[in-house]
């Protein structure tokens, strides 16, 4: 059924590539008007010109609170009112153990994963209030549900991000603000290359590759794509899932019940053309 946003306007971080790319995409489909939040200004500028009058980018770095606000607040002075917000943005992280962290790393993982949903939820909701509800997504991730999908730093920002919307829906539920979450594991995109320190651009070489190798690390065999979690987005933010609030919603392929672990990065990494007994012994700690 088509037009399931239909009057419907929406806020999504991370907009640019990916997760985010997707859900823009399908939400617009859907009738919703969308404004894209994301520091990537060319592939914006490029969705901008493709999705004409339902889409406005704005350049945002959610470590920085007023920029949030100003994805807000744009979306409100443009259409009026925000209905859904999916914070969305984020990256993997550098591949940390407990004894090699820093205090930079922390705030920064910490600052792009919880911050930065903690700081949407906090300038969306007297709009949400103002027009009688509306739904918040934040994307977290299997690596906080249990162990063995990401480092330690991500994992903890995930695993905040899970209870933070189980508080957060708590609280806003009495105005009709319903809060979920979604958790996906291996989708293809970038996120694995960039964690592993590769650049944008050679990062996006790779993501054919994951999505090919990672239905062998899983039940479902095929790779996760951008328009599955793109799919749950839609169903959270649309009023087919109006009953369901503080809820992280598992979109994995059942990784979560199959293999774990590095046994289920194993055959991202090699797709990649990564040697694992190189990429072992550049571990801090592991020369």
């Amino acid at each position: 059924m088509a037009g399931r946003l239909a009057g419907k306007v929406a806020v999504i971080t991370g907009a640019a590539s990916g997760i985010g790319r997707g859900t823009v995409e399908l939400f617009v489909r859907e009738g919703a008007k969308v404004v894209g939040a994301d520091l990537q200004d060319d592939k914006g500028a490029r969705m901008a010109e493709e999705l004409g009058d339902a889409f406005r980018y704005i350049r945002c770095d959610v470590t920085s609170e007023a920029d949030i606000k100003a994805a807000i607040d744009l979306a409100v002075s443009t259409w009026g009112r925000i209905d859904a917000l999916y914070n969305n943005a984020g990256t993997g992280g550098a591949m940390e153990t407990a004894e090699d962290v820093t205090a930079e790393g922390f705030d920064s993982v910490m600052h792009l994963h919880i911050r930065a949903a903690l700081f949407g939820m906090k300038y969306a909701v007297p709009h949400m209030k103002a027009a009688g509800g509306g739904s918040i997504i934040s994307t977290a991730s299997v690596a906080g549900l249990q162990n063995g999908f990401g480092p330690i730093l991500y994992s903890i920002a995930k695993a905040g991000i899970v209870h933070m919307t189980k508080v957060a829906a708590a609280q806003l539920g009495p105005h009709n603000i319903r809060v979920n979450a979604i958790c996906p594991g291996l989708i293809a995109t970038a996120i694995f290359g960039t964690s592993l320190g590769l650049g944008r651009q050679a990062a996006d070489t790779t993501v054919d590759a994951i999505a090919k190798s990672a239905g062998s690390a899983q039940p479902i065999p095929r790779g996760g794509l951008p328009a599955d979690i793109a799919e749950a987005a839609l169903y959270l933010a649309s009023d087919g899932s109006g009953f369901v609030t503080g809820h992280a919603l598992v979109v994995d392929g059942g990784i979560t019940v199959g293999p774990t672990g590095g046994e289920a990065f194993a055959p991202i990494m090699q797709a990649m053309g990564i040697d694992m007994d190189a990429l072992a012994a550049l571990q801090p700690g592991k020369a």
